[in-house]
């Protein structure tokens, strides 16, 4: 029987045999096209460099620690917010409680998540940190567009900071009987939602005739919601060792995580529709910013966490 670390080893290389596969798609498809401007083999191939910066980065977490496990996502959620408030329109009375979001909330949630005290790391930016905001936006004086100035700087940290912030804070859950290292929970949960969202789109491109909100997401068809969420629930029923859950809970789990995180990409689009951008930046070259690649897991994490606390804990 294989060890954790060799588990480790055989699962990171299944995922770079798959991505190989799918790069050798890609160049051939690219090369079939051409000269020709081709968006959509464009469009998934950016798609692809992106797993492939993701595999990396997750596999040197992963060999590192936890502790390097906590600091990447913390890192993320730092770019994320960034991401977020850069679209936002900001006032001078703005400086304080976005100094305090960056270099006070962000470092001290993932200590809490790291120290393991769920008590406080559950209740700190949802309560402590609502609170905090509009007090800290008093101190300029200004009160034109208070009340939405301050909303969108508690919604950038619950959705950048204290959603994504659930997916280190799987290692501080106690599974009985489970002998898998905890990582593995955050591999599966990552691997099955953000393939959901892969395979949504290519299934859409070969299948898509309906359009499911067409004014928020044009390019999301219901063919590709169903091919895509149920090929990545699949695929969390074939990583279910990595998992304390039998074929059938891993394949119910692993489809609310993919509906949690289809909604998810939806409210995200719906916010840069609002702001009339196509992308929320341009971290990844030709593939948009840091939310435009966690979107989904932003609203998943935070569920996936939660059932295994309380149904598994």
């Amino acid at each position: 029987m294989l060890n954790n670390f060799q588990q480790t080893y055989l699962l990171f290389g299944i995922f770079s045999v798959i991505l190989v596969i799918a790069s050798s798609i890609g160049f051939i498809l690219k090369r079939r096209a051409g000269d020709k401007d081709s968006p959509v083999i464009d469009n998934l191939n950016a798609r692809i460099n992106a797993w492939w910066v993701m595999l990396i980065v997750l596999a040197i977490a992963v060999f590192m620690g936890q502790t390097v496990f906590i600091i990447l996502f913390a890192i993320i959620s730092f770019f994320a917010l960034r991401e977020f408030v850069s679209l936002l329109p900001t006032r001078r009375g703005d400086y304080f409680p976005l100094l305090i979001a960056f270099y006070f909330v962000i470092p001290y949630q993932y200590y809490l998540v790291y120290s393991n005290w769920y008590g406080l790391y559950s209740l700190f930016i949802p309560l402590y940190v609502f609170l905090l905001v509009p007090i800290a936006s008093l101190k300029a004086e200004d009160t034109t567009h208070f009340l939405e100035r301050s909303a969108k700087i508690q919604w950038g940290l619950m959705i950048s900071v204290f959603c994504i912030s659930h997916v280190p804070a799987l290692f501080n859950l106690n599974i009985p009987g489970f002998q898998g290292e905890k990582i593995w929970l955050a591999i599966w949960l990552i691997m099955v939602v953000q393939t959901s969202d892969v395979l949504q789109y290519v299934c859409g491109k070969l299948f898509g005739k309906h359009k499911v909100a067409p004014n928020l997401s044009p390019s999301k068809t219901i063919e590709g919601l169903l091919g895509g969420i149920l090929l990545a629930t699949a695929l969390g029923v074939a990583m279910s060792w990595l998992t304390p859950f039998s074929y059938l809970q891993a394949a119910v789990i692993g489809f609310i995580v993919c509906i949690f995180g289809f909604f998810g990409g939806l409210v995200m689009s719906a916010i840069k529709r609002d702001r009339g951008v196509k992308d929320w930046g341009n971290l990844i070259q030709g593939h948009g910013g840091m939310l435009d690649r966690i979107d989904s897991i932003c609203f998943s994490a935070p569920i996936f966490f939660h059932i295994l606390r309380y149904w598994w804990s």
